[in-house]
């Protein structure tokens, strides 16, 4: 199978949504997801997100940022037809790779407790599950829902 890992660009973002409509049990939030908020976040760091191409479509995706401190993976995706060929694997090295050329020495990722399939792959390919932590966070804009795709 020939494909391309490249940086994600702004432009990318209606191929990119269309991969995450195509994702069953996918979550898309509201503002944060809309075009506005990605252009926000590569504007913001406009070199670690990863986007898989072939023949023109986006088949792969890693929105990937950082603080300053620590990267963080977000909505890590492989259409269900492309899966089992490394694309995963090599789009997470070229986000992580992206990450140490700024100085970044670490990442993370969640991954939602009934997603089987990431927390197989994310496991597999050698990151650590964290037991020793609890996640939280708080919501400041209520606008901001998150919808799971149910296709």
């Amino acid at each position: 199978m020939q494909y391309t890992i490249r940086e994600m660009v702004i432009e990318d973002y209606p191929k990119v949504y269309d991969l995450w409509m195509s994702i069953k049990g996918f979550g898309i939030r509201s503002i944060d997801d809309s075009e506005d908020g990605v252009e926000r976040f590569i504007r913001r760091n406009p070199t670690t997100s990863i986007v898989a191409e072939t023949d023109g479509k986006i088949v792969g995706a890693i929105l990937c940022g950082h603080d300053g401190r620590r990267g963080c993976f977000y909505h890590v995706c492989v259409h269900e037809s492309y899966r089992k060929h490394g694309i995963g694997k090599e789009m997470a090295v070229a986000a992580m790779k992206a990450l140490q050329a700024e100085r970044i020495n670490k990442v993370c990722l969640i991954a939602f407790t009934d997603n089987e399939v990431g927390n197989r792959f994310w496991r597999s390919v050698g990151w650590t599950f964290r037991e020793d932590l609890n996640y939280y966070d708080f919501t400041l804009n209520e606008e901001n829902i998150t919808k799971f795709n149910e296709k």
